[in-house]
């Protein structure tokens, strides 16, 4: 548990900086997921500014994207990654899940690339809901497709609106393209950066009580290599010795 989102972003970073610079050296790419929201932003910020990254050697791909968002959209999470991370740093090998399409058209492809090779590290924010990626409760923990096309509740799309991507509630998608629960667990490593206070409850349940498609992100538990980042806002209603488990060695 960390002090503030500031510390834990740094931190968080510094263990992906690590496995990215480790899956070069021993595979020669870092195959990564990044994700997208409010509570990446100290994370990718703290990302981009890593020393010695070959970024050059990085191939990437992305959790979810909303059906029939256009890529200049304010809530486009395509824009996003393409302003916070993939212009920040260069990187050239990007797959991002265009919603203008069709959905079937998209998934196919992208399910191609994504299966070419193992994913080396998965970095994933947990819902106000407990949803990880757009798998909104219940999740489907049982398909093996690697992404689908979801239907996002209203809890969901509440935290849009609340996180200011969005003018009115009418505004935010219904449906969006999303990475499975499946394939995010498929990853060898995965890093859950969870700051703030509104993440508290989310977290409670996922980590607290049962594994379950209604606590989506509580299946990270099956995870051997799933590492959580919390502030004490975000583990705020979680027992000390459960906050403790979630995170890495280094930095109980």
């Amino acid at each position: 548990m960390f002090p503030d989102k500031y510390c834990l972003a740094k931190a968080a970073a510094g263990r992906a900086a690590t496995s990215i610079r480790q899956a070069i050296v021993e595979r020669g790419c870092a195959r990564i997921v990044a994700a997208t929201g409010a509570s990446q932003f100290e994370f990718l910020a703290e990302l981009t500014k890593e020393p010695d990254l070959d970024w050059k050697n990085v191939e990437l791909f992305h959790l979810d994207e909303y059906l029939n968002m256009a890529p200049t959209h304010p809530a486009s999470f395509r824009k996003y990654l393409r302003e916070r991370l993939i212009d920040e740093v260069g990187i050239a090998r990007v797959h991002l899940l265009d919603g203008q399409r069709n959905p079937g058209e998209v998934i196919a492809e992208v399910t191609v690339q994504i299966r070419k090779a193992p994913i080396d590290i998965a970095f994933v924010g947990i819902g106000e809901n407990g949803h990880l990626a757009f798998n909104d409760p219940p999740a489907d923990f049982e398909t093996e497709d690697a992404y689908i096309v979801v239907e996002l509740d209203e809890s969901c799309r509440r935290q849009q609106l609340g996180e200011g991507w969005f003018k009115n509630f009418d505004d935010v998608p219904r449906r969006a393209l999303s990475m499975t629960v499946r394939q995010i667990l498929k990853a060898n490593e995965i890093i859950a950066i969870v700051p703030d206070a509104r993440k508290a409850q989310a977290v409670e349940k996922c980590f607290q009580g049962a594994i379950s498609p209604m606590a989506p992100a509580s299946i990270l538990r099956t995870h051997p290599n799933a590492f959580v980042y919390l502030d004490k806002d975000s583990a705020a209603l979680l027992k000390p010795e459960v906050a403790v488990h979630l995170e890495p060695e280094e930095f109980r």
